[in-house]
């Protein structure tokens, strides 16, 4: 049944990028809404006075405190399950949402089509994947867009004017956690590595919120048969009757899988007679950059968008459209042989992993803060690619351990300064050790804050490094 809003007492929990247009679409559909807010900073007090103007109540400074009356919360993705106002919450038998599932809760509700989800989740790959499938689903005709935590906001996705055929969904766990009633059309889980331990409390607890995508699966749960921890998920999912388990590999699939032969990405799951026939679907080439991890997101793509029935061809074209991000795996510039390579967006070991199994000769760029994360995997992994390391930022200490211990012969470069200016001198030590057919890669596998506002700030600050070693 859907949820009546009208004069519900709803508390919305954070401001931000949810949290406003949450109380916002509340405010709208009659319910009478408090929003809470831990913070009380500029920022927060120009947020308090838009809400207010439209006769939201606001409590900035307060984010532990039940109100009174309250008869559901929606809550800010980041906001951890062990806060007090949860625990309120739950003594008091209030239900906690999230931006999601609220969104989810709306979907259809002025009588239009409810746009079936494509839902895309893991460790790392997220974004890339949900704007490559958006960029296939374009191709086939579709009216869609890439949503969720990539940034536009589901929200204003299901309740705003434009109505869509299907929508390329990207989901935290944060945001798993606070969705139980999703059921997506398909959906992925790219891979699992540990990450925001901090807030999940383990590596089962976020596992577990990361296998919420699958749950009610009508079609197709994708999965990467070179991480068994996602298939364990969809093995442990409840999905209606006829929904598929489509794995994804970088090698020759086998049925019921999406794979590569011979440089061709290629379908053996939604074919006739998948035990003998494949069906071609694009060139490694077309996927840019075409580096492991990114063709293994390219497949995944590819198989939510053949379980929503789009031929090859448009899965092709789609690929071929496709323009990453800045800061993901991106090409800066050729000096004097040696290549740049700007992965600023490789925040911890996993994804820093792919980074460095893309290329056979590195001189590698890394440090910032650590998040709790070690490193010795990491660098015994790719110690025979190391030609050096250059090592930046507050926790820099932290890998060059590890690469004595493991990598003992790989020239270290420790810059024992955190300002910005640190990364011109980054480059630079690089480039002296660097010799051509090298690349120089900037995959810091630790997170910025410490040095640099973002992961885009620091790739902005590689490649203007790298434009003044050209000039």
């Amino acid at each position: 049944m859907p949820f009546d809003f009208q004069g519900k007492h709803v508390t919305v929990a954070g401001l931000g990028v949810s949290g406003v247009p949450a109380a916002k679409v509340l405010h709208g559909l009659g319910a009478r809404v408090t929003v809470v807010n831990d913070g009380d900073d500029e920022r927060a007090r120009a947020q308090a006075a838009e809400l207010e103007a439209l006769g939201v109540t606001v409590r900035l400074g307060d984010g532990a405190t039940l109100p009174e009356g309250t008869e559901l919360i929606v809550t800010a993705p980041g906001w951890k399950p062990d806060k007090p106002l949860f625990t309120a919450a739950h003594e008091a038998g209030v239900p906690v949402w999230g931006d999601v599932e609220l969104a989810w809760r709306l979907r259809g509700r002025d009588g239009r089509k409810a746009a079936p989800w494509l839902a895309v989740t893991g460790t790392n790959g997220k974004t890339t994947t949900v704007q490559m499938l958006a960029s296939i689903l374009k191709a086939a005709g579709l009216r869609t867009a890439a949503v969720g935590n990539i940034g536009v906001s589901l929200l204003d996705a299901v309740t705003g004017d434009e109505e869509y055929d299907v929508l390329a969904v990207e989901l935290s766990s944060y945001q798993l956690h606070w969705a139980p009633s999703l059921r997506a059309h398909s959906a992925v889980v790219l891979n699992l590595a540990p990450d925001h331990l901090d807030w999940h409390g383990s590596m089962e607890a976020y596992a577990a919120d990361k296998g919420r995508i699958y749950e009610g699966n009508r079609v197709a749960c994708v999965y990467n048969a070179a991480d068994k921890a996602t298939e364990d998920l969809v093995r442990e999912a409840d999905v209606e009757e006829g929904c598929r388990a489509v794995g994804f590999t970088l090698g020759s699939p086998a049925p019921s899988q999406l794979g590569v032969v011979d440089g061709i990405l290629v379908d053996r799951a939604f074919v006739e007679d998948r035990q003998k026939n494949a069906q071609e679907l694009a060139e490694v080439s077309d996927v840019d950059p075409p580096a492991p991890h990114n063709i293994a997101n390219a497949l995944a793509a590819a198989g939510l968008a053949r379980a929503f029935g789009v031929s090859a061809a448009a899965v092709r074209d789609g690929l071929r459209a496709f323009t990453p991000d800045a800061h993901r795996i991106a090409h800066v510039a050729d000096v004097d042989g040696v290549a740049y390579v700007d992965d600023s967006k490789a925040t911890n070991t996993h994804a820093t992993e792919a980074s460095l199994a893309a290329y056979e000769s590195i001189v590698w760029i890394a440090g910032g803060l650590a998040k709790g994360a070690t490193f010795d995997e990491l660098v015994t992994g790719a110690a025979k690619r190391l030609r050096g390391a250059v090592l930046i930022g507050a926790d820099r200490a932290l890998i060059r351990e590890a690469l004595a211990r493991h990598a003992p012969e790989v020239p270290v470069v420790d810059l024992g300064r955190t300002d910005t200016g640190a990364m011109l001198q980054a480059v630079q030590e690089a480039q002296r050790l660097a010799r051509p057919g090298d690349t120089v890669l900037l995959a810091p596998a630790c997170a910025s804050m410490d040095m640099f506002t973002n992961y885009n700030k620091r790739g902005d600050a590689f490649a203007q490094a790298v434009r003044e070693l050209g000039a």
